[in-house]
């Protein structure tokens, strides 16, 4: 049997995809994980007005010397307007609230005593302050039109706040891949379910929708079909319908006697296009299928839930990644601390592997090769690669490190 190299089904999905993205206004409330397009400037200055480091008493500096009391002419709180302030005369301001025109610094309340006389109340001071002591000058921190967030960067809690500050309402990001995942297979019972003999708890849209999600997408749907006539059909047609970008599937594209999803999508009637479905040289995650549905790209990835994580972060992950503008996972490097006995010839072999801590980069090979290990591979962080045309690897091999999505 011809299979097709690792590399080349990677390139395959990508001008699969390449179609799918764009840019997209969203409101920076709802922006979050997003990745910038265009650059976020400031819509205001930071702070937009002189305002108070500290709750105390707004004063001109040359008015204040030791003994000297000042009369307080008004209270200043956040949000109020503040009148301009007359020479030889001090007002109670709170922390932001905007300096009045005339006063040039601010003495904390700690450094102050307030007494009441029979118009209201005088203050006298502890300390001399400087022209600008505790006083935030309006765009300080950023001048109107000043870059806030580069073009590129994924937005973060931080992000999202700076921007609200600036005065920004929306920003210009890539547009996430809106992604339905179908699970195939008459065995798959909800989790948490009594199961009947044969019948199996599905994982594969549970572990499908949070790598998608992990790599910038934006998860649609979630639904299962069952082996009967139709119903993958049917649940295509929904997931169009939705405005699904990209349909992932897992299950159904082996060589079985029984396999709905490859029967359908390369059957010459169905009305799918660009269709390929065989095998890529690798171990787990061999059968694999392309194609389009109601022109929508279809990856159709295998049902062992181990090939299902393998054949996302391997093959799809930098494909989805880059619709929403995200960078490739890097590929790192490492060294075995055992070595791999056997490898199959002209498949590059992915082993579910550790870092080994303070090693210097070593890492430990987790369970074995099978792809119903689901139990083991969780506790594993990065995959091993196995170059093709290895059969057996040494210990301290040094190997490429597939990152699992986190």
């Amino acid at each position: 049997m011809s299979r097709r190299p690792v590399q080349q089904h990677r390139q395959a999905i990508a001008v699969l995809l390449a179609d799918i993205g764009g840019p997209e206004r969203m409101r920076v409330s709802e922006a979050l994980g997003s990745v910038l397009l265009e650059p976020a400037r400031a819509a205001t200055p930071l702070p937009v007005f002189d305002n108070s480091q500290m709750d105390g008493f707004a004063v001109r500096a040359a008015d204040v010397s030791p003994g000297v009391a000042l009369p307080v002419v008004a209270r200043i709180y956040a949000g109020s307007p503040a009148a301009p302030l007359a020479p030889g005369t001090t007002t109670a301001i709170m922390t932001g609230a905007p300096i009045p025109a005339g006063a040039n610094a601010v003495i904390p309340v700690e450094e102050s005593d307030e007494q009441p006389v029979a118009d209201g109340t005088v203050v006298t001071f502890t300390t001399v302050p400087q022209v600008g002591t505790f006083v935030r000058r309006a765009g300080s921190d950023a001048q109107a039109g000043e870059l806030i967030v580069e073009a590129g960067t994924a937005l973060a809690p931080h992000h999202l706040g700076a921007l609200a500050a600036a005065g920004v309402t929306d920003v210009v990001v890539y547009r996430r891949p809106r992604v339905a995942v179908i699970s195939t297979g008459s065995e798959l019972v909800a989790p948490g379910l009594p199961l009947a003999p044969g019948q199996i708890h599905e994982s594969n849209s549970v572990a499908l929708a949070a790598l998608v999600s992990a790599n910038g997408g934006a998860v649609i749907s979630q639904a299962v079909a069952g082996d009967g006539d139709g119903e993958f059909a049917a649940r295509l047609d929904e997931a169009v319908a939705a405005g699904a970008d990209l349909v992932l599937t897992s299950g159904g594209v082996s060589a079985g006697e029984r396999e709905p999803v490859r029967d359908l999508l390369s059957g010459p009637d169905s009305g799918a296009t660009e269709s390929w479905f065989g095998a890529v040289a690798m171990q787990p995650g061999g059968p694999q299928g392309l194609s389009r549905w109601r022109a929508v790209p279809v990856i159709s990835l295998p049902g062992n839930p181990v090939s299902v994580l393998v054949s996302f972060d391997v093959l799809v992950r930098d494909a989805v990644r880059a619709i929403g503008g995200l960078a490739p996972v890097p590929v790192e490097r490492g060294r075995l601390t055992t070595g791999v006995a056997s490898s199959p010839p002209g498949k590059t072999q992915y082993l579910r592997a550790r870092r080994c801590d303070g090693t210097d980069g070593r890492v430990e090979i987790i369970g074995g090769p099978s792809s119903h290990l689901i139990a083991t591979a969780a506790r594993a962080d990065v995959l091993v690669e196995i170059d093709a045309a290895a059969t057996e690897l040494a210990p301290d091999t040094e190997v490429p490190l597939w990152p699992l999505t986190h």
